[in-house]
């Protein structure tokens, strides 16, 4: 199912989820303009598509005491599918790693880490990345501040995409 399947209502339940996933069904079914069993089908449905793929709650890291966050880019030594998938196994393995994203250019990988202090950024730096196989180089940078840290997609361009198409 693409986006250009999906109907007004069912992209209403998506942007309306993205922005409070713990709202009430009956809410929910109020604020897209349908009943509820509708609603709830319309949400399982969208569920085993895959166009809603979990609920979570946004964690505050800093006020958990991961004070550090930090993007690495890896250059891999051989960009091999073998290889590649080798790497993203380790990345998921390892639970500083919050996000990992292969990139096309002179970096193979950017991940996003986060640590309760630099020491533990290092060490892990230090004794799984930098020697992991086939890792040839890393470079990071420690995260000063963020500005912007929005989930999902924009429904409003979506939506505008969409009248331009029609």
């Amino acid at each position: 199912m693409s986006a250009t399947r999906l109907d007004p209502i069912d992209r209403k339940i998506l942007a309306e989820l993205q922005a409070d996933g713990r709202m009430t069904n009956v809410e929910l079914a109020k604020r897209v303009g349908i009943s509820a069993p509708p609603c709830l089908r319309r949400v399982r449905t969208l569920e085993e598509a895959g166009y809603i793929r979990g609920y979570h709650a946004e964690v505050d890291a800093r006020e958990l005491g991961f004070e550090v966050q930090v993007f690495a880019m890896v250059g891999l030594q051989s960009q091999a599918e073998s290889d590649l998938s080798a790497f993203e196994a380790r990345c998921r393995d390892w639970p500083l790693v919050r996000e990992c994203h292969m990139l096309n250019g002179e970096v193979d990988f950017i991940l996003k880490c986060v640590a309760p202090d630099l020491s533990t950024f290092q060490t892990f730096l230090t004794s799984q990345l930098l020697t992991s196989p086939n890792v040839g180089s890393v470079k990071t940078s420690l995260v000063i501040r963020g500005a912007k840290d929005e989930p999902g997609v924009p429904f409003d361009v979506l939506e505008n995409r969409l009248k331009q198409q029609a």
